[in-house]
């Protein structure tokens, strides 16, 4: 899945530090307001009680729409210290995750290699540099589809498994390297499947294979089917669309792992794929998105 795609000529940034809750919430809705193809949303720790929320575009912002909607995320207080400032033309999306630190997840650390020596002993690093693809690890539907993946290793291996919407490929990288086994990953967006394929290279998981697919139906998915474990971490209108053709792809016994969900859009997923026969095994609610792994009937739910 793509977010906050870049635009080419980025030369105007607006800026503001809040506690980590409240910059998420800015964060959230600034993204969710605009075009991700006009304006990127960058998010990064600063200190331990402080994140700053840094927003990207190619022309001016309006200003007053800007405070609003920090003012509606985080009160008056933080809306009066946005600022708003002009760039020079660099790899501001480099730059912009520059400051994200390590993310830790069970024993999976997905970090950029500039802290790659943060990595600590008998932890699995994996590395993901800045790029256009969604998947540093550091939003809540990907450290929740992460807790699913280590959640699953320990219940025993998978070993056919599919990410949908893989992005960086994150989640396939880090399902390789726990389950040893072969992954499929896709994506319907070209620069997401050249990123997954590079990361996955890079992080030493030649299980990994990569797939451009516009949807779960294409035979380059279906033919290493049925799956033991399903990772989708996309929108809630493409999980609906999507619910007959992942459930159809799921073996006997197998779990499918839905993400990229707002807390108030659970309902209206689990509708979708209690229709397909599946039930609620768990859920996770990070910074207000959640992640729900879902089972065949047959499958009764652990604790």
């Amino acid at each position: 899945m793509l977010e906050g795609l870049p635009p080419n000529d980025a030369t105007h940034v607006m800026r503001v530090e809040a506690p980590r809750r409240q910059a998420q919430r800015i964060a959230d809705l600034i993204s969710e307001t605009f075009d991700p193809a006009e304006v990127a949303v960058a998010n990064f720790e600063r200190t331990d009680d402080n994140w700053v929320v840094e927003v990207y575009a190619g022309a001016a912002f309006d200003a007053d729409t800007l405070r609003e909607l920090v003012e509606i995320a985080a009160g008056p207080e933080l809306a009066a210290t946005v600022t708003f400032g002009e760039i020079e033309q660099k790899d501001w999306v480099a730059a912009s995750l520059e400051g994200l630190a390590p993310v830790a997840v069970g024993p999976v650390v997905v970090h950029g290699s500039h802290d790659r020596g943060r990595v600590g002993p008998n932890r699995m690093g994996i590395e993901i540099e800045a790029a256009l693809a969604f998947g540093t690890g550091h939003h809540g539907t990907t450290q929740g589809c992460l807790h699913a993946i280590v959640n699953a290793a320990r219940r025993g291996r998978p070993q056919r498994v599919l990410d949908v919407g893989t992005g960086t490929g994150v989640l396939a990288i880090a399902a390789e390297r726990l389950f040893h086994t072969e992954i499929v990953g896709s994506d319907i967006d070209i620069i997401a499947v050249r990123t997954a394929k590079a990361n996955a290279a890079a992080n030493k998981a030649p299980g990994v294979r990569m797939v451009h697919a516009a949807g779960a139906g294409a035979r380059a998915i279906r033919i290493h089917g049925p799956y033991d474990l399903i990772l989708a971490n996309i929108l809630l209108p493409p999980l609906k669309r999507l619910a007959r053709p992942l459930a159809s792809l799921l073996a006997p016994g197998g779990r499918i792992v839905l993400s990229g969900l707002l807390t108030a859009q659970v309902p209206a997923a689990l509708a979708a794929y209690r229709a397909q026969g599946l039930h609620l095994v768990s859920q996770r609610h990070i910074e207000g998105w959640a992640t729900l792994t879902l089972a065949a009937r047959s499958d009764r739910p652990r604790g």
